[in-house]
């Protein structure tokens, strides 16, 4: 891996950074707690997105401060690998646990999974919404969007390269041709993980559908143990 650049998660809350550094020391000091970030989530939005929107406020009204990487800024500045040195070194410094949430949107998906070729297999909660995993097209419209190493993904899944994040799922809508549902079932099936696929829905997943993955996926421990 490259020397990952000195550049600080951003976080929702008041529109804030908060120095990688401190989120160090806020984990040091809760001593005896097994889940330090139990009430923060990591969300890559989708290219242009933001933490504070949308998703992300999503996430927030569900109760959790929000942390993760936008795709503009001062994070678009840097090269493809940067970017993924560094949502790789987020994910293993600071949400390498078996309960940590992480919820992955379109190019921040790709991020995702781009990361997770140079990783072990992530043992936190993921969920993948409408992923890019590589070059499209649109019939109709001949609209194009070719992502950096567009077939980096494909060609390592079908070598069987990707190591697979224990606790994922991928939902993608039936007409998106953005992200391609049967390339993202192929995907899936090659690497092992499970893909359901929203009918009728495009790029954008619906409001009501994924608030309810939500629902699901942020459930805190403590109420899974109640």
């Amino acid at each position: 891996m490259s020397s990952v650049p000195c550049v600080s998660l951003t976080s929702s809350s008041a529109a804030q950074v908060i120095p990688v550094r401190q989120i160090i020391t806020w984990r040091l000091v809760i001593k005896g707690d097994n889940d330090p970030m139990k009430d923060t989530a990591y969300y890559l939005p989708g290219m242009g997105g933001r933490l504070n929107t949308g998703l992300g406020r999503a996430i927030h009204d569900r109760g959790y401060k929000v942390v993760g990487r936008e795709t503009r800024g001062e994070y678009q500045k840097y090269s493809f690998q940067d970017k993924i040195d560094l949502v790789a070194n987020d994910l293993e410094q600071h949400f390498w646990y078996e309960e940590a949430k992480v919820v992955v949107n379109s190019f921040g998906a790709y991020l995702f999974l781009h990361a997770q070729l140079q990783m072990k297999p992530y043992p936190g909660r993921v969920l993948i919404l409408s992923p890019i995993i590589g070059g499209s097209k649109h019939d109709e419209t001949q609209m194009r969007f070719y992502p950096p190493r567009a077939d980096v993904l494909v060609e390592a899944a079908t070598k069987g390269e990707v190591p697979c994040p224990l606790n994922a799922h991928i939902h993608v809508g039936s007409e998106d041709w953005q992200s391609g549902p049967e390339g993202v079932l192929n995907l899936g099936k090659a690497v092992g993980l499970p893909v359901s696929v929203v009918d009728g829905q495009g790029h954008m997943l619906s409001v009501d559908y994924v608030g309810g993955l939500l629902d699901v996926h942020l459930v805190k421990l403590s109420n899974m143990k109640a």
